[in-house]
């Protein structure tokens, strides 16, 4: 994103509770007047549109005050990170339009550090070996209503924790053998605050560090260290960190430390949709769905595939806003939001994704028309194009019936409809095969209404898209719905997915104009929906992958709300 045009974004937005904060800040003269943020990803997994709002809101925030924002990634989990994520996070978050410059972190730059700070908890007193299995740990930790109970091993002079501690550093001891735990209060209402595990053993090779540490850093000791030796001065969290916030100041607190201020938000949930990425991760390795980046995922890289546009989502961020207490957003907002961008950008085609095909037997043998098409209403700029017109045209199988019920007001035997831009046509017969399924069409075409408009102000009732048979080139169209059935996914959420969350059609037809289609282009098929090429496509057969529909429930939802 340029960077004076994002920042007249961000300046533009209405403030929420998080800019009140820094305001307050920034006049009380509280780190100088300086806003520095941060994403921090974990990177064992790819981004989902929750992230997104995390994302606008880190870098929006910079952007607004003219600071700068950090992108971090919390690497302290060797067994779960992949370089495959980290590659797939930055191309994400470019994507969206935000840029770090040249402030790309990682936590494991700091595991030297960490480590000496973690010896100096101990010389204080305030952090010990502990050598209780992970399920006594969690034994006696207690409960929400119970208090935890010490550890045998939690009054450790700090000359043996010191020992034991080098002794985990330097391999001596096995995976699962002990851990280092900071010694805090096992009676606190505040579970994370009874004695939490600091650094386990783990003998594995890390993606950056190698096999220099087989002890790892826990998250909530990485997190909020690696915050302050950035100089991070507003440290931007979900609502679940709230609880966690008392354990980093009392980390940050013993140490004397640079000291950060934490503000956490409602996270971005969806309905119809997972954002979990453990469960994500699930129906990729259990083959649910293609990968990652399947466009029925709430990924980024699935959105992007399927052809949400990085405009869209940060709009949805915005309509969000910034709340202090969670709820759910309705999916179909998501939707709009889409079909709003997509209508003022998509060029307009003609697809037949059912064919039947259609022939006007009074229209002359050998004769091609060029029929002008508008290419996109919303835009003047777009102009117009020729489509080629002839005898015989494909047509929507949906658009025909041949003994249709009262209200159907589109092709049947006897009735008049108007094919766009082109003339209005009229059902003489049906033809059939032996098994007695529709071949073919035949209709009768009025040359006095060329264009789509009759000279003595006739009306019909009905407008059908068409292609020439001739000209019409083939192609895939892969039509995706939600991946789930159910508003909210329960516990058992691969019990809630649907069944119906794609259609392949193979046998389609499109306009020549199509056949050249370019990646990154989008198109409103009319009366159908916006599409998107897919990388699947080939020089010989392209694939479109559906956006979403054109039919809009938004309205209706906030009516039934309001």
């Amino acid at each position: 994103m340029n960077e004076q045009n994002a920042l007249t974004e961000s300046e533009a937005r209405p403030s929420n509770f998080v800019w009140d904060i820094v305001d307050e800040h920034n006049a009380s003269g509280r780190f100088g007047g300086k806003v520095v943020t941060r994403f921090p990803p974990e990177p064992n997994g790819h981004l989902h549109i929750g992230h997104s709002k995390a994302i606008s809101l880190d870098f929006g925030t910079a952007e607004r005050y003219g600071g700068t924002c950090n992108l971090r990634f919390d690497d302290t989990n060797p067994v779960k990170e992949e370089q495959e994520y980290i590659d797939g996070i930055i191309e994400d978050i470019k994507w969206l339009g935000f840029d770090w410059g040249d402030r790309i972190y990682y936590a494991s730059d700091y595991f030297q550090q960490l480590y000496q700070w973690a010896v100096q908890l101990i010389k204080q007193g305030v952090a010990y070996v502990d050598h209780l299995r992970a399920d006594e740990i969690r034994e006696y930790r207690g409960t929400l209503t119970e208090p935890g109970k010490n550890s045998p091993y939690r009054d450790r002079t700090v000359e043996e924790n010191l020992k034991l501690f080098e002794q985990m550093k330097n391999g001596e001891i096995p995976d699962g053998g002990c851990v280092l735990r900071a010694k805090i209060d096992m009676a606190s209402p505040n579970i994370n605050l009874r004695d939490p595990v600091m650094y386990r053993i783990l003998h594995e090779s890390h993606p950056r560090t190698g096999d220099e540490w087989c002890i790892y850093p826990m998250y909530d000791w990485a997190h909020g260290q690696s915050d302050s030796i950035e100089g991070i001065t507003h440290s931007i969290c979900t609502l679940e960190f709230e609880d966690h916030r008392p354990l980093y100041d009392w980390f940050i607190d013993q140490l004397g430390i640079h000291h950060p201020q934490q503000i956490e938000f409602a996270r971005l949930n969806l309905t119809y949709t997972i954002m979990s990425k453990r469960k994500l991760k699930q129906l990729v390795d259990e083959g649910h769905v293609s990968g990652w980046d399947d466009p029925r995922m709430p990924t980024l890289s699935g959105l992007r595939r399927r052809g949400y546009t990085p405009e869209a989502i940060r709009e949805l961020c915005d309509t969000v806003g910034v709340a202090k207490s969670n709820s759910v957003v309705e999916v179909e907002l998501l939707e709009h939001t889409i079909r709003q961008d997509l209508n003022r950008r998509a060029l307009r085609r003609i697809a037949v994704l059912d064919p039947i095909k259609v022939v006007i037997v009074n229209y002359p043998k050998g004769m091609v028309e060029e029929m002008e098409m508008v290419n996109n209403p919303e835009d003047e700029s777009a102009g117009t194009r020729k489509v080629l017109f002839s005898r015989e045209l494909y047509i929507e199988r949906e658009d025909f019936m041949e003994d249709p019920p009262r209200k159907f007001y589109r092709l049947s035997p006897g009735r008049e409809v108007r094919l766009r831009y082109a003339y209005f046509i009229t059902c003489t017969d049906v033809i059939k095969d032996v098994d007695g399924e529709i071949k073919e069409i035949h209709c009768t075409y009025d040359p006095e209404t060329k264009g789509g408009n009759a000279p003595d102000g006739r009306k019909v009732k009905a407008t059908l898209h068409w292609l020439s048979a001739p000209h019409a080139k083939t192609a895939e169209v892969r039509l995706y719905d939600r991946l789930f059935s159910t508003p909210e996914p329960g516990k058992d959420f691969l019990n809630d997915i649907n069944p119906n969350s794609l259609e392949v059609l193979e046998n389609c037809y499109i306009e020549s104009a199509l056949a050249d289609a370019k990646a990154g282009e989008h198109y409103q098929f009319e009366r159908t929906g916006y599409f998107y090429l897919d990388p699947d496509s080939t020089d010989d057969k392209p694939v479109f992958n559906r956006t979403v529909t054109l039919r809009d429930t938004w309205a209706k939802i906030q009516k039934k709300q309001g």
